[in-house]
């Protein structure tokens, strides 16, 4: 059997157990290893002085779509991060000799939400640019990650808060949850600057949560601990122990500023007499 008729083979039992109802993510994870490895033996990424024949480019790309989407369904980020930078190779400088993916956009629109939930702003206006405009006008997954972009600057978390049930595809949740507890993490922040002490039930809708319950489980140190917890609870309750919030005896949540306001007189009597001197001066010079 040839080396192409391998990886084909190799193919169809990846995409027979990714399609299949009941996944088998570490035999995904072991047919994408045994894959890429396969792929090697072929021209898996091309360059100028080599040409792929349309099959096996169209092989490496429907590998590379599924290494996304296992990587999203594992949790896995930085997999995610890299099968999305060998995929992107396939979308835009073989696109005419693929023609184009079903799963091509959802995955763009996928990454463009990934970088607004690492705040890479500056590389998401760079991906955005490589689209299509129509695609950026019209296409629910690249519409999605660009409302999200806009309502970030506008500074409109609830509307973001909001976007979360209303997501184009399931695999956008993820990147979502990061993305709303970056948010909360810099909500957290304003409330400590803004607030000397402020109540669990201000805190809680401050904070988009539902119930003062959900707050305390957020900063108390036992309940952090306990297993079953979503990614976002874990690391929005981490940064919040890392601030030492703790409710006082009057149930109230008290921030101590780490640096303390002096309060120094103004020198008014010497801002005076300066100000004098101008004027003097200005008076000479005309």
């Amino acid at each position: 059997m040839s080396k192409i008729n391998e990886v084909a083979s190799l193919c169809k039992q990846l995409e027979s157990e990714w399609h299949s109802s009941h996944r088998n993510l570490s035999k995904c994870e072991k047919l994408l290893t045994d894959l890429k490895l396969e792929l090697t033996n072929l021209i898996f990424l091309p360059t100028s002085n080599v040409i792929a024949s349309k099959q096996e480019l169209l092989l490496a790309r429907n590998v590379l779509e599924i290494g996304v989407q296992w990587a999203i369904e594992a949790n896995n980020i930085s997999a995610f991060e890299r099968y999305m930078a060998q995929l992107k190779c396939y979308y835009f400088d073989y696109h005419n000799q693929l023609g184009e993916s079903a799963y091509k956009y959802q995955l763009l629109g996928l990454n463009l939400l990934f970088l607004l939930s690492q705040n890479r702003v500056a590389e998401f206006h760079t991906e955005l640019e490589l689209l299509p405009a129509e695609h950026i006008q019209n296409d629910v997954y690249i519409r999605h990650p660009l409302s999200i972009e806009q309502y970030l600057m506008e500074g409109s978390y609830n509307k973001i808060f909001l976007a979360k049930g209303n997501v184009p595809a399931k695999s956008y949740n993820l990147f979502m949850d990061i993305l709303l507890d970056t948010i909360r993490g810099e909500i957290a922040t304003c409330l400590e600057t803004a607030f000397e002490k402020i109540s669990p039930k201000d805190a809680a809708r401050m904070l988009y949560l539902q119930s003062e319950d959900a707050l305390r489980a957020l900063v108390s140190k036992v309940r952090y601990c306990e297993s079953g917890k979503s990614q976002q609870e874990l690391v929005l309750n981490l940064v919040l122990l890392q601030r030492k919030w703790k409710l006082g005896k009057d149930s109230f949540f008290h921030f101590t500023p780490e640096v303390k306001k002096t309060h120094e007189p103004i020198p008014s009597v010497e801002l005076a007499e300066q100000a004098v001197e101008y004027a003097k001066e200005l008076e000479m010079i005309v």
